[in-house]
């Protein structure tokens, strides 16, 4: 479950990535991460669990470095017992801001899951302190996470399989290469399975920075698909075998791009900076 946010403090932002960010052109999500860091003064630790990548780590150093970021660490974790080891405590506690790469969402889950780390990313993060993740990263972020599932527009029973997350948050479900991989039939089924969560679908090169408000602004080239469920009326999930289609009534769906916002207390979208920008024009 999400730590408890101290009166008087602030959740620190929750930034999910949908993977293939830009790494060598336009790093506005990134650069915009290592702001909400500290900028200049930010201290960042990456953890690249999920990859089996041998330089992933180094790569983020080199571009939060790069982005003016004072001090980039990468901490790796190959045993659960890495993620009790004192030193990597004390390191995590001294970050400004924590970064979780892509790769495969279960090695995070099975290695971090239920330990010391996992605890006290949560427990930073009610602190203020910025946590984010891209592809795998990014939905190893929520209570419940996306695995795995079969492509495609129709969700049916069988098109998901969800795990626990590190459960930062409990309002919402992310999926990720959403549009570039055919994933609204599998984030329709999780929502079928748990209707009070908010689905949110990232395409590749976009990110959803989510405030302490609770208000997610869209950054990047591409777009979020939000989906909400909070009205549905009739779902037959409970009635189909396992690769019968799924009938759901009742859901609304938002498409947000760069500026647009949608408010996971109220449920409100809005256009946002595109709204402002059409009236100037």
């Amino acid at each position: 479950m999400p730590s408890r946010v101290l009166a008087g403090t602030q959740r620190g932002w929750i930034v999910p990535i949908g993977g293939a960010e830009e790494k060598e052109g336009d790093r506005r999500i990134l650069a915009r991460f290592v702001e909400l860091c500290g900028a200049s003064a930010a201290d960042i630790v990456v953890i690249p669990t999920a990859s089996r990548l041998a330089d992933t780590g180094q790569n983020y150093e080199s571009i939060f470095s790069g982005l003016g970021a004072a001090k980039v660490t990468t901490l790796d974790f190959d045993t659960r017992r890495d993620a009790s080891e004192p030193g990597r405590l004390d390191r995590l506690r001294r970050a400004s801001g924590i970064f979780f790469t892509g790769g495969n969402q279960l090695r995070i889950a099975t290695t971090l899951g239920g330990t010391p780390i996992a605890k006290l990313v949560r427990e930073r993060n009610a602190l203020g302190v910025p946590v984010g993740g891209t592809s795998a990263g990014a939905s190893i972020l929520s209570d419940h996470m996306i695995v795995s599932g079969k492509e495609g527009g129709s969700p049916s029973a069988d098109s998901v399989r969800l795990a626990p997350g590190l459960g930062l948050t409990n309002r919402f479900v992310i999926d990720q290469h959403f549009r570039q991989r055919d994933r609204l039939g599998r984030l329709l089924a999780a929502l079928a399975y748990n209707p009070f969560e908010i689905g949110i679908g990232l395409d590749e090169d976009t990110a959803a920075f989510i405030g302490p408000d609770n208000t997610l602004e869209v950054e990047g080239s591409g777009g979020v698909t939000v989906v909400d469920a909070s009205e549905l009326q009739f779902s037959s999930m409970a009635q189909v075998g396992n690769d019968e289609p799924v009938c759901l009534l009742g859901l609304k769906v938002h498409i947000l791009t760069a500026g647009a916002t949608f408010n996971l207390g109220t449920r409100q979208a809005s256009a946002g900076k595109l709204a402002e920008s059409k009236q100037m024009n």
